[in-house]
């Protein structure tokens, strides 16, 4: 019982995790031999006793309970530290949720699948997002219905994963049942009712209907305990619009709301024992994603309309279709009493778009009315092996190191001619030595109609840009004593365009107690600038403040960039501590984990120079630009915070009760802004206060999970609780104009019922009291929110109540 109550502490991020089901589940992972658990390459290590705070989510337990459908939206609510929200009019970010660990960015929390790392989204976030400027890994392309598991490693671990792993880790596992069917079926529905007084409305009272099949089928293969495990999962969403009330508010942004999308996955997980000695595993994995989004209004006078062909003004939506690939495969063995894997772990994620019910202004009447607008693709294979050896030294000694070779390629996929181009009165495309008495005016205004498809500009150029990293490691971990032990890491990575780094890392834990235990690390970590923010660019026009303007994202490689100022990108770099104690007395455990992180070099985008701020010389070559910005080492940032977790397990009455609060206080400052000698003095520019929030908002300062499980025979019900603490961002009139979105409280609710072994039914309702963030009514009628609603996406969602019935069966 002892270990089970430790075992449970350790998962705690606080949902569902916390019934005995769970428990039960660890244990016996604890028990059995080989038990890989993220942050320590020791077989033998389990969650119970490693040096740093480890959380696994028995994900099947996890989304029988709840109304989650995505890996994305089920750690949002249950884990403290994690933060992904929805967006709206975000371009790209529509389709893929931005997710942060303990605050820090997107791309600064490794994503692994089965141990092996997972290749990043294509997408690089922009507007009105979280994320600002980062790219990130896409965990929605992995289906639930596929995964056994999910290890949180929060602390720092480049000295041991490489790259990207500055926040943490995040371990996908995926099923290895080997017998029989498992089958899931989620009927979702929000159902609308207005915050406020009747600040908001929608399109109908009952959106946003869900629907989503899983299919899990195992077989043994062959007779020495060979496996293949196959997921195929359905999923349909519909629109939830959630407007300003048009009677009291005159937002400019009309269809404001969640995405409707539609995705399939099919993934699979297959060992195969070749001989006593060697087995071969291969992980395929393939998701198509289709997501409509609603970009910002275009008014009948606006100048990217031509009223003749929408005479009341339009909503552009973004078509927008994602492709993901991985391909896993390696080769287990012993080489004089080293356990060996050697493997080969490929990735592809392919972003294009498609622009529907829009217009090419320049064009007239006779543009088209959807645009290919062209893409994005990321490509991604890692080769590589990794040995360990038990030695027995003092309590015990293990040994790991090994090697990898990665490439990385990334393209822009050009989009045709018209999704981008400005043409003049005579049909051609207008360039640098156009007469500028042949631009196409906008008679109601005066001002020069606007080229390329509304709500989204196609990509004017081809990019095609690679680079490979080689990369050496040792980790070792040894018990001085049963109950001290500690583990050094090293690892070594070369980038073919910026060169090298070297990381370290030290932890240990010590169990002054067979109940009390302290535990911490100090490592230094480091983030490879991607691909997409050195060779990323776009022109696009943009709403600030209900006004359209032509911004140009210059390529950290263009002439833009280097006529401005700009270095090349680096590596960022980190230093990161943590420290902490676990205590258990049986029913009741906690574990309280302290942690800081320094970040140096920080990559974000930078705010928008006007023309008037940008050299002289730069002014001339670019005379169309109204404002440019670029990507660069720009920012410190400077992190400290404390993970809580508390757990209580007894009877009551007839049925078993589990109790676990979790919390999390999260504080980041900004200590240094490094501008580039040619824009010295305008720091407030180069990353204004209100680029300054964008990034502070990243996660609540607090954030706390109640869930309460009561389980008696064949029903159970879950009651959770969540409080998202106060965020602040900051509008486009300056940095008074703050936008506050209060503290606010979720609660989901559901209960269940096992009809029969193979059989159960769970019903209940997300958000059952209806919570929305803190309306701007302040500021939406002069385009002031950063999504151009009645407020942002930002905290707990912005869909409201929904009420979901999901069937689970098997046979």
């Amino acid at each position: 019982m002892r270990n089970r109550c430790i075992a449970a502490f350790f998962l705690g991020t606080a949902s569902m995790l916390y019934s005995q089901e769970v428990k039960d589940t660890i244990s016996k992972e604890s028990q059995l031999e080989e038990v890989s658990i993220t942050g320590s390459r020791n077989k033998k290590r389990t969650v119970v006793n490693t040096p740093v705070p480890i959380d696994v989510i028995d994900i099947k337990q996890v989304s029988q309970s709840t109304g989650q459908i995505e890996v994305n939206q089920l750690l949002q609510f249950s884990a403290p530290s994690f933060n992904s929200n929805k967006q709206s009019g975000s371009d790209g970010a529509d389709a893929v949720d931005p997710a942060t660990l303990r605050g820090l960015g997107p791309d600064q929390t490794l994503l692994l699948l089965n141990g092996k790392r997972y290749h990043q989204s294509s997408l690089i976030n922009l507007f009105g997002t979280k994320g600002r400027g980062n790219t990130g890994s896409d965990m929605n392309t992995i289906p639930i219905g596929a995964i056994k598991r999910i290890e949180v490693l929060r602390d720092g671990a480049s000295a041991q994963y490489g790259s990207d792993a500055i926040a943490g880790v995040i371990n996908v596992v995926l099923n290895d049942r080997d017998h029989g069917f498992e089958g899931n079926a989620f009927y979702g529905m929000n159902l609308f009712k207005s915050p406020g007084d009747n600040d908001v409305v929608s399109d109908k009272k009952v959106d946003g209907i869900t629907f989503d099949f899983s299919g899990n089928y195992g077989t043994k293969i062959g007779s020495k305990g060979g496996f293949g495990n196959f997921t195929a999962e359905f999923v349909n969403k519909d629109f939830a619009i959630r407007n300003a009330n048009p009677e009291k508010y005159e937002a400019p942004r009309q269809r404001f709301g969640d995405a409707k999308s539609q995705n399939f996955y099919f993934f699979g997980n297959i060992e195969v024992p070749l001989s006593d000695n060697l087995k071969f595993y291969s992980r395929p994995g393939f998701s198509q994603r289709n997501t409509d989004a609603y970009a910002w209004t275009r008014s009948a006078d606006a100048d990217g309309n031509v009223p003749e062909v929408y005479p009341n003004g339009f909503n552009p939506i973004q078509d927008t279709s994602i492709t993901d690939f991985t391909f896993d495969n390696g080769l287990k063995f012993k080489v004089a009493d080293w356990d060996v894997d050697f493997y080969n772990a490929f990735g592809s994620n392919r972003f294009t778009y498609q622009i529907e019910n829009t217009i090419n202004a320049t064009l007239g009447v006779n543009s088209p009315r959807s645009f290919d607008a062209g893409g994005h693709s990321l490509l991604q294979n890692t080769t590589g092996f990794n040995a360990t050896k038990e030695f027995k030294v003092l309590e015990g000694l293990n040994i790991a190191f090994g090697s990898e070779f990665r490439y990385e390629k990334f393209n822009i996929i050009k989009g045709e001619e018209a999704s981008y181009a400005m043409y003049d009165v005579n049909g051609n495309v207008v360039t640098a030595d156009t007469d500028p008495s042949l631009l196409v005016i906008n008679p109601l205004s005066g001002d020069v109609r606007p080229g390329g498809s509304q709500g989204f500009p196609g990509y004017s150029q081809e990019v095609n840009k690679s680079r490979n990293n080689f990369a050496a490691y040792i980790d070792t971990e040894l018990d001085i004593t049963k109950q001290w032990m500690i583990s050094i890491a090293g690892r070594f990575e070369n980038y073919n365009d910026f060169g090298s780094t070297i990381n370290g890392k030290f932890a240990t834990r010590y169990a002054i107690t067979p109940q009390f235990a302290f535990r911490g690390s100090v490592s230094t970590g480091f983030r490879a600038p991607s691909l997409a923010q050195k060779y990323y660019s776009l022109q696009f026009t943009n709403f600030q403040g209900g006004d359209l303007v032509t911004i140009q994202l210059a390529s950290n490689d263009s002439s833009l960039a280097k006529d401005t100022g700009i270095p090349e990108l680096k590596q960022e770099t980190s230093l990161n501590g943590s420290a902490g104690f676990t205590f258990n007395t049986g029913k009741f455990t906690a574990t309280v984990d302290g942690y800081y992180i320094k970040v140096k070099d920080r990559i974000v985008l930078t705010g928008n120079f006007s023309r008037s701020d940008l050299p002289q010389n730069v002014q001339d070559a670019y005379p169309y630009i109204d404002q440019a910005q670029f990507f660069s080492n720009a920012i410190d940032t400077r992190t400290k915070g404390v993970d809580v977790i508390l757990s209580y397990s007894d009877n009551l009455g007839s049925g078993k009760l589990t109790a676990t609060l979790a919390g999390n206080y999260n504080e980041m400052e900004i200590t240094d802004v490094h501008t580039s000698e040619r824009l010295a003095g305008k720091e407030e520019i180069y990353l204004s206060p209100r680029e300054r929030a964008f990034i502070l908002a990243s996660a609540p300062k607090t954030k706390i999970n109640l869930n309460l499980n009561y389980k008696i025979n064949k029903f159970n019900a879950n009651l959770q609780l969540v409080r998202f603490d106060k965020v602040t961002l900051i509008g486009y009139g300056g940095a008074d104009d703050y936008q506050i979105y209060n503290p606010k409280v979720t609660t989901d609710i559901s209960f269940g019922y096992e009809f029969s072994k193979n059989l159960n039914l769970t019903i209940g309702s997300k958000n059952v009291f209806n919570r929305y963030p803190t309306l701007q009514t302040s500021h939406v009628s002069d385009g002031n929110t950063e999504s151009g609603g009645i407020f942002d996406p930002v905290q707990m969602g912005f869909s409201g109540r929904q009420a979901f019935a999901r069937l689970n069966f098997k046979f």
